[in-house]
């Protein structure tokens, strides 16, 4: 298992969160695919977030992401 530390903590967490736009339109599968995979995945990496798994559906995204510890899971979703 792996383990992740910060000064005085050892932590794991991982959280499955899904983004849905506004009344369930089906246009995540279209030209903007690509684009919202490339925008997610240059914030995590900002803030230092590890993308396990995602899968683009075609009216929501499915992530399963590991969250470090200094952040809660409502400051990202707001980021």
């Amino acid at each position: 298992m792996d383990k992740n530390t910060l000064s005085h903590t050892t932590w794991e967490c991982k959280y499955h969160l899904i983004f849905a736009p506004k009344y369930r339109r089906q246009i995540i599968y279209g030209k903007i695919k690509t684009d919202v995979g490339k925008i997610l995945r240059e914030l995590c990496e900002r803030k230092g977030i590890e993308i396990i798994e995602a899968e683009l559906c075609k009216d929501h995204i499915h992530m399963l992401v590991r969250i470090p510890a200094k952040y809660s899971v409502s400051e990202i979703m707001g980021y």
